[in-house]
């Protein structure tokens, strides 16, 4: 690979400085709303490690990389750098050409330890064979690996694939900013006065909520914005300059949809035909047999596939119902699916030509659902993956820990009552309102649910 091309992807191999004429670095400096992701300030960088970077595109993850080469250039050389954009390489053979290319490099500039940095790798057919053969083969033992990629269908898959190979890496989720992240984006000085949760416990819930009460009208305003505009960087950003996410940027959301369907071999399609039967039944539980009787993909199978590829994606979470007597999943009933971001409602509408009916409805029950999630997978309290319930009645999400299960329930409109079912190992319920607050009664507004539970 020509050494002009590693110089194009490396700025700073011209001196530390240039760092600011990187172009993903010039355009985060250039945004009015400059969001860090989490994983820039703790991700920690030993050899030998193997550390996986997992999120949709446009999220963030390359300004993260970039980021943290910024910060690796305060104590190291620019030559012990190396970044790569990997989208464009065809195949694991390719990738290898590419380690070859920076390893010559190495050489001649006498480097025995470096930081590499292989961004969406995703596509690259079959990538963790080299990655694989080159760990066992000792080359990189000084070094440490960062592996960046959008769809966690093959990155994730892939990452099995090391065992005993990781070192010391580890696994960091980058995803659209979360209703605390978007308050801590867009008003941060409100964000700062707002306790956080621990846990998932009454008391704690009452006298945290109490505190961020008086704050309840700002919330709301804001809620309704994130509702409208989602987490998504560019969107927020759009938003913030032009007062509206534009056409230009909702192209770029949704070509990047279609174009990595395209590229996990699915057909992008049969998934806006698939997409669009599910946006119309969301939030109720539904059926593979459901979604096939009325698109003309007849095949339960194939709508099963295509939406686990579109959860892969990050573009959707399926959610199981729940036994609450023994807390296992019941895989025959029906399942819920979630989008995982707001702003993608607003792109599904042009993409499957639809006007979605209770829009704000469906949005919030998967806010509900995506922050609880998120919650879980930070804290440890209970499991990420959140469930329903479904038996005559019904229960929004499911919180599933080790020998109970937590309820909330979605109540959005006006006269929210508290939620009175108790069923097998779900002994509590809370109800999350748009406007009512009666923490006695566990009945919590969702702004300040999720400004509680926010990372």
């Amino acid at each position: 690979m020509e050494k002009s091309l590693l110089l194009a992807m490396n700025p700073w191999w011209k001196g530390k400085e240039h760092i600011q004429e990187d172009e993903d670095y010039i355009k985060w400096d250039e945004k009015k709303i400059k969001w860090v992701p989490e994983v820039a300030s703790n991700i920690r960088l030993e050899p030998f490690s193997l550390n996986f970077i997992f999120g949709p595109r446009q999220v963030g993850k390359t300004t993260a990389i970039k980021l943290i080469i910024k910060e690796l250039l305060k104590e190291h050389k620019p030559e012990e750098i190396f970044y790569f954009r990997c989208d464009e390489l065809k195949d694991y053979k390719e990738l290898e050409d590419l380690l070859v290319s920076y390893f010559k490099f190495k050489e001649e500039y006498e480097i025995k330890s470096s930081f590499i940095f292989l961004d969406e790798i995703t596509f690259a057919h079959e990538w963790f064979r080299t990655i694989k053969s080159w760990i066992d083969e000792g080359k990189f033992k000084k070094d440490v690996l960062v592996v960046s990629g959008s769809a966690s269908l093959e990155v994730m898959k892939h990452a099995e694939y090391f065992p005993g190979r990781r070192g010391k890496g580890k696994d960091f989720f980058i995803l659209p900013l979360s209703f605390r992240e978007f308050l801590k984006a867009i008003r941060p000085e409100l964000e700062e006065r707002l306790p956080k949760l621990t846990l998932i416990d009454e008391m704690e819930i009452k006298i945290k909520s109490l505190k961020i009460f008086p704050h309840i009208e700002e919330l709301n305003r804001l809620l309704n914005l994130y509702l409208k505009i989602g987490g998504f960087p560019l969107a927020i950003n759009s938003y913030v300059n032009e007062k509206e996410v534009t056409s230009s940027v909702r192209e770029t959301y949704l070509n990047w949809i279609k174009n990595d369907i395209v590229k996990v071999n699915r057909n992008s399609n049969t998934a806006r035909e698939i997409l669009k039967s599910v946006i119309n039944k969301i939030p109720s539980p539904m059926s593979w047999e459901s979604i096939a009787k009325e698109t003309s993909i007849k095949s339960p199978k194939t709508i099963n596939a295509y939406l686990h590829t579109l959860q892969e994606l990050f573009l959707l979470r399926i959610s199981y119902c729940l036994n609450l007597n023994n807390l296992t999943i019941d895989f025959g009933k029906n399942k819920k699916i979630h989008l995982i971001d707001p702003l993608f409602y607003e792109l599904a509408e042009e993409w499957c030509l639809i006007d979605i009916k209770d829009k704000e409805n469906k949005k919030v029950e998967d806010v509900l659902a995506s922050h609880l999630s998120r919650f879980g997978k930070k804290t440890g309290i209970f499991s990420e993956e959140i469930f329903y319930w479904q038996n005559g009645g019904e229960v929004d999400s499911v919180a599933r820990m080790k020998n109970k299960a937590i309820g909330f329930e979605m109540k959005w409109g006006k006269n929210a009552k508290p939620a009175s079912k108790i069923v097998g190992k779900m002994k509590e319920v809370y109800t999350i309102s748009e406007h009512e607050f009666e923490p006695e009664k566990k009945i919590i507004p969702l702004s300040i649910f999720l400004s509680m539970i926010g990372a």
